[in-house]
């Protein structure tokens, strides 16, 4: 299999399933695609339906979107549990991924993902902090009725968590003021090797994407 991703400092959508395929031990070759670049449309298309990344290459397969990506790699490889195996927990796994791919444009549009820079905390403003509020409440519950067998959302690690992943790195790059059981689930999630292993590969990275850089 082949992932193609965009820049790993700002690309929060390519994190996620990166994330989730070396969590998982799935080998895979990664090709990235610098963003913001002239040239950058027409590499993607040729590579991905959508015109966007991730997009995920299985010989003659491609499946784009990372929900999609996801089911793809869970079907494909059911030993593993890529979602929780418990019904109830997989049930809810799944309704608070959707959420998140579907929503939280507010903390989306005022914390952008960037990993060459970090944030000394500043109000930015009702919408990002509803959001980080839902969020939250969603991981809270989950870790109550789910987590008690490990640190992350459903105990072990899962889909879900790989779905949140970029909000962990907003979270923390923001310096937003945490609760402490928030702030438990932060730490874990940042002390993965493989949450390591993309800031890494991120610090390595030369280039700047203007319109993901906030004026502070």
């Amino acid at each position: 299999m082949k992932l193609v991703i965009g820049n790993k400092r700002y690309s929060s959508w390519s994190l996620r399933p990166w994330l989730l395929l070396k969590h998982a031990g799935i080998e895979f070759d990664e090709q990235l695609i610098r963003l913001d670049e002239p040239t950058t449309k027409a590499e993607i298309l040729a590579v991905s339906p959508s015109g966007r990344v991730p997009c995920l290459i299985d010989g003659g397969i491609f499946v784009w979107e990372t929900l999609a990506i996801i089911e793809y790699v869970a079907e494909t490889h059911p030993h593993l549990a890529i979602w929780p195996r418990d019904r109830a927990a997989r049930a809810v796994a799944r309704a608070i991924s959707n959420e998140m791919h579907a929503g939280f444009m507010g903390l989306r549009s005022a914390c952008p993902m960037n990993l060459r820079r970090r944030f000394a905390w500043r109000d930015r403003g009702a919408a990002a902090a509803n959001d980080v509020a839902r969020i939250t409440q969603l991981w809270r519950d989950a870790r109550r009725r789910f987590g008690q067998d490990g640190p992350f959302l459903f105990g072990a690690f899962s889909a879900a968590d790989a779905m949140y992943a970029p909000v962990v790195y907003r979270l923390d790059g923001y310096s937003w003021p945490l609760d402490a059981d928030i702030a438990a689930y932060v730490a874990a999630m940042l002390d993965l090797p493989e949450m390591r292993a993309w800031r890494d590969g991120a610090d390595q990275e030369p280039w700047i994407v203007p319109s993901d850089e906030v004026p502070e």
